[in-house]
């Protein structure tokens, strides 16, 4: 059999495969229910290679659903819930099987944070009670006995509701967190490496914090975009220098937590000159002491912000959502030209019983339309996704939704939101199978993950039935590790890439290079992705070194 025909019939099977993955029950859905429970609820989510997702809650929410195996019980004096606990509260759960097994958490892990280091290691920061300083480490294997290893004071100070970002030299930098007004970088440079400070999230702290879970991202000149309640900074993190302060987002609402809007660092294009960071939605001040003192419940803000964060004098530009929206998470979509906004409520705000009226539909916003034709409501869901939800995006493209605990303890009766111990999986349009023709398909080029060099060339080979006008590109996506309403570490890059060559009927070749350095791509595990005129293939793993 020659290579070409051996190619031909991949590709036929891969549009069956992928048929059947988007049926459930005789028609395409937009929506498949997964697992009706892994057992644990899904707080935290990171996907890491090879198509494994962790997923954790906290130690001190008591029994989970799930067992332990037999011998793994936790033993933990200073537990505020449970002090014999023989229930896990991490999952792993495995894409291509959609299978799980229970992981061993044996520090809280309570609005903790996480990067995933350059190995492919999840490394996994900060918590609650004995778990406020501890680190912690994952790394799948083949033979299904990995487990988390922990080391539990290895952060300076405790970090609870921090956000981690990885840097150019692989490291992460821990920003804020709960009455912590400083960061501090993991690995240590040195034994005694500690904090430094930061005098931007004392002063953007409101009665109401809502600061906290500041929004970070990675700007193309390798300093740090800082986001936090209504205002941002560059800062020169090396030097502790404030590079640059940006306007006030019109409005001056607030949007972190607790008032809990999302951020995304929108696409990044070859020039390496540009970045825009858009933030949408979030709670108006004063909705937390109204909803938690007064039991009202006030509408979300329903505005998104876009900002140039490169211009020489940045500037806002509002847009308005269809509808309000408190506690939603944004995913990057594949296609370079997507953001689906999903999970989340209309009123109220993040935190115990606050939110109300579940955000069911998801919206998608169109990066390169015009403004004010950007949104569109997509097929609404069923299952409520509020406090404690999270979603990522998978390698076939699918955004895996879990989680939804809006209670100080695990509640599944006698409550308008039980807590939700279910996955979903939520189809965006370029799934449907009158798209099936125009999804590329790339042959899997020798073992995985393919390894790549910052800057260089590299071939893909794929199968297409037709290739659209719009044209193909490749664009390269770093896997987030997602709580509270933002996926830290979110990136995609659109890279360079050459003209498009047929080698067959079906088959061809397209050239990309890699982006030029670790600022713009920092060393760590990507999704690759074939784009044929908006419509992504399912992607590839690589490993930037």
């Amino acid at each position: 059999m020659t290579m070409k025909l051996k190619l031909v019939m991949m590709f036929d099977l891969y549009l069956i495969l992928h048929h059947t993955i988007a049926v459930n029950g005789g028609g395409w859905r937009r929506w498949n229910m997964l697992q009706k429970s892994v057992g644990v609820s899904a707080m935290h989510m990171q996907l890491l290679f090879p198509d494994r997702v962790v997923l954790f809650d906290r130690t001190d929410f008591g029994h989970s659903n799930l067992s332990l195996p037999a011998g793994n019980c936790r033993h933990d004096p200073d537990e505020l819930a449970v002090k014999i606990d023989c229930t896990a509260h991490s999952v792993e759960y495995s894409v291509v099987d959609n299978t799980f097994r229970p992981l061993t958490v044996l520090t809280d892990t309570w609005c903790s944070s996480g990067t995933v280091a350059p190995d492919g290691t999840l490394m996994q920061t900060g918590g609650y009670n004995d778990g406020e300083r501890a680190v912690r480490f994952f790394r799948p294997c083949g033979d299904g006995k990995c487990d988390w290893v922990e080391r539990k004071l290895d952060l300076a100070v405790r970090r609870w509701y921090a956000t981690n970002q990885i840097l150019p030299d692989g490291r992460a930098i821990i920003v804020g967190g709960r009455r912590q007004f400083s960061y501090e970088f993991y690995p240590k440079t040195n034994p005694t490496s500690t904090v430094t400070s930061l005098p931007f999230l004392i002063e953007t702290k409101d009665p109401e914090e809502n600061n906290l879970y500041p929004f970070v991202h990675l700007n193309v000149d390798g300093n740090l975009f800082i986001f936090a309640n209504n205002r941002a900074i560059l800062l020169d993190y090396n030097k502790n220098i404030i590079v640059r302060t940006y306007p006030k987002i019109p409005g001056g609402e607030p949007r972190n937590y607790p008032s809990t809007g999302s951020s995304v660092l929108l696409p990044l294009k070859p020039s390496e000159t540009e970045a825009e960071v858009l933030i949408c939605g979030g709670a108006p001040i004063g909705s937390f002491v109204q909803a938690k003192q007064k039991g009202g419940f006030l509408p979300a803000l329903s505005s998104c912000g876009r900002i140039r964060i490169t211009d020489d004098s940045p500037s806002w530009a509002m847009e308005t959502m269809p509808a309000p929206r408190v506690m939603g998470d944004m995913i990057l979509l594949p296609n370079g030209e997507e953001v689906v906004i999903i999970n989340g409520a209309a009123a109220g705000t993040a935190g115990w019983e606050l939110g109300k009226n579940p955000s069911l539909a998801p919206v998608v916003y169109r990066i390169g339309n015009r403004a004010g034709a950007r949104f569109e409501v997509q097929s609404a869901a069923t299952t409520p996704r509020l406090y404690h939800s999270s979603a990522v995006l998978l390698r076939d493209g699918r955004v895996l939704v879990g989680g939804s605990n809006p209670h100080v303890y695990y509640n599944f009766s006698g409550v308008q939101y039980p807590t939700e111990l279910s996955l979903e999986a939520f189809s965006p349009e370029y799934l449907t199978p009158s798209n099936a023709k125009s999804r590329p398909a790339i042959s899997i080029p020798g073992i995985l993950p393919l390894q790549l060099n910052y800057g260089k060339q590299f071939n893909l080979r794929f199968a297409a039935a037709k290739i659209r006008d719009s044209g193909v590109t490749v664009t390269m996506v770093a896997p987030a590790f997602a709580t509270h309403s933002f996926s830290m570490n979110q990136r995609l890059l659109i890279l360079d890439t050459g003209k498009v060559a047929a080698v067959g009927k079906v088959l061809y070749n397209v050239v990309a290079v890699a982006p030029a350095s670790a600022i713009l791509a920092p060393p760590g595990y990507y999704m690759v992705f074939v784009v044929n005129g908006g419509i992504p293939s399912e992607g590839i793993w690589v490993h930037v070194k």
